[in-house]
């Protein structure tokens, strides 16, 4: 078991996050400093506090009460925190959603939420329209963004909020909406927001949170290990309909009083480069899949990015220590691989600056305590693999109508995490991987994350996933699949090459027995592998 020194803060009986996020800063003084960039406009903590108001009485305007659900559906732009914040100051509970998925998906959204309302990004429009019809609590559709198009779909629409009602634009409700809203009598304990866990392996759940916990990753994490301050710019690749991005484009920020860049389009080496480059932001936040594409882009150096970079993190899964090592080497700042959960909002195992130990994910989160159980439910010693426990004040309350599920994962204060994971004699804990994708070859755990980083560190591999696949025999043992760096070309001789690597690098046993050259490894949109897609 691993505990730390960290305390958990305290909060007012009454207490709107909110509040705390936005209109602090404009009571403080800073109401003229820059809170939100994206790649239209620019707001100050002043004009932030008024849309803030303004997305909350719209909302409240068109009927909604408190507690209810409104679902966004949204890029990232100003009118994203505007909204998730307007909501929560009028009492109402946001739930922002991936925006990379199927109209199936927004239909169980939808349904499993019984959102009220529905803020939709215009250019996401068409993809959740047909969902529409289905959602029997929904009243109301609001488009960010809106030109042409919403005219276009108001003419030739179908029932799926009242019939007779057209779409609402949101820029037109915040202008005809007070700019002075009196937030919700809320407490600590209310619920504020959801987020959908990411699906990879069965239907999406909304685990449910509490005001406390936005500003509780912030203390301790944002500020503790991070050491996140006024004058700081942030820019994270990764978005804010997940946990991860949220934190590091909204919440982190807005805690201090810093700046905070947006970037509506997906995230490539060119793309991030441009906002480096542009914004020059002082943190970055990706995962470990762009970082090792930006790597095999000669293009992206600090110079060409961001002079002013001073540190990075990651988060989604495990960063390989070369990625790490290399990104150092080339960009002047280390990289703090930490690991979060949906359920525990955000980093609660992380790196820190002046102590990064490449290829684990550091130490306990001061505030958090984590524990690594054996097959046997005890305790493991240092040295021993185990399954991820944690202990800290921002699990999610449970998963909403999802009793089994939410049983299976919270144990009182304990939240089992799915991962597993070994610890050292010095407290660092280095990833092993899922609980589900462990391999057993030979009576003998191995695990694929290792296998994917000794193949990744061969300098034909862009990336791997490792599954089982069974032999003639029907015994497992690894297969690999490999993306080859731009230029390299796949041969059964550079397969054999990689075998043989992988068996310099680990113990023998561990290696791959077959390799499949692919052109992408299927993920989710938070970047972690999708690994029961390639099990087939």
């Amino acid at each position: 078991m691993s505990t730390n020194g960290g305390s958990w803060a305290p909060f007012p009986r009454r207490y709107n996050a909110a509040v705390d996020l936005v209109d602090r800063h404009v009571t403080e003084g800073r109401a003229e400093r820059i809170a939100f960039r994206d790649d239209r406009r620019t707001v100050t903590y002043g004009e932030l506090a008024r849309r803030v108001n303004r997305a909350g009485n719209a909302l409240l305007g068109l009927g909604m009460e408190p507690e209810q659900r409104v679902m966004l559906l949204m890029h990232d732009t100003i009118d994203f925190p505007a909204v998730f914040l307007g909501a929560i100051k009028a009492g109402l509970v946001p739930v922002p959603v991936n925006t990379l998925l199927t109209t199936e998906d927004y239909a169980h959204f939808l349904s499993d939420s019984r959102a009220r309302a529905l803020v939709v990004s215009e250019a996401l429009l068409p993809k959740v329209e047909a969902a529409l019809g289905g959602a029997a609590k929904l009243r109301s559709v609001i488009v960010a963004g809106a030109g042409d198009a919403l005219d276009a779909a108001n003419a030739g629409r179908g029932g799926g909020v009242p019939e007779g009602s057209r779409y609402e634009r949101l820029e037109v409700l915040l202008e005809g909406a007070d700019d002075a809203l009196e937030a919700a009598p809320t407490t600590p304990d209310d619920v504020a927001f959801w987020f959908y866990s990411s699906g990879s392996t069965g239907a999406p759940k909304g685990a449910i949170h509490l005001h406390s916990h936005l500003m509780q990753t912030a203390r301790l994490y944002a500020q503790g290990v991070l050491g996140i301050r006024e004058d700081d710019i942030v820019f994270s690749a990764a978005k804010l309909f997940f946990a991860y991005g949220l934190g590091n484009s909204l919440t982190f920020p807005l805690s201090v009083g810093a700046s905070s860049v947006l970037m509506a389009e997906r995230p490539t080496p060119a793309s991030v480069l441009r906002v480096l480059r542009e914004h020059r932001p002082t943190i970055f936040c990706g995962v470990p899949t762009l970082f090792a594409a930006m790597l095999a882009d000669a293009n992206v150096t600090r110079e060409a990015g961001s002079p002013a970079l001073r540190v990075c993190t990651s988060a989604g899964e495990a960063l390989p220590k070369h990625v790490g090592e290399k990104w150092r080497k080339r960009m002047g700042c280390d990289i703090l691989d930490g690991i979060g959960t949906t359920e525990m909002l955000h980093i609660f195992l992380s790196n820190r600056p002046g102590e990064v130990r490449y290829g684990t994910s550091g130490r306990p989160v001061p505030g958090y305590e984590l524990k690594v159980l054996g097959d046997d439910g005890v305790p493991a010693a240092a040295g021993e693999e185990g399954s991820l426990w944690v202990h800290g004040p921002t699990a999610a309350i449970a998963y909403w109508n999802q009793r089994d599920a939410s049983r299976a994962t919270f144990h009182g204060p304990w939240t089992r995490t799915g991962d597993r994971y070994v610890r050292d004699a010095e407290g660092y804990f280095t990833y092993l991987g899922r609980t589900d994708d462990m391999l057993k070859v030979g009576g003998i755990w191995v695990s694929p994350f290792e296998v994917e980083s000794a193949l990744a560190a061969h300098e034909a591999v862009l990336e791997a996933a490792v599954v089982g696949h069974a032999d003639a025999d029907q015994l497992v043992k690894p297969k690999a699949f490999v993306v080859l760096r731009p230029g390299v070309e796949e041969s059964e001789a550079l397969s054999n090459e990689l075998k043989e690597f992988v068996k310099k690098t680990l113990a023998p046993y561990k290696y791959p027995r077959w390799v499949e050259f692919v052109a992408e490894l299927p993920r989710t949109a938070t970047g972690k592998i999708q690994r029961f897609r390639l099990r087939g």
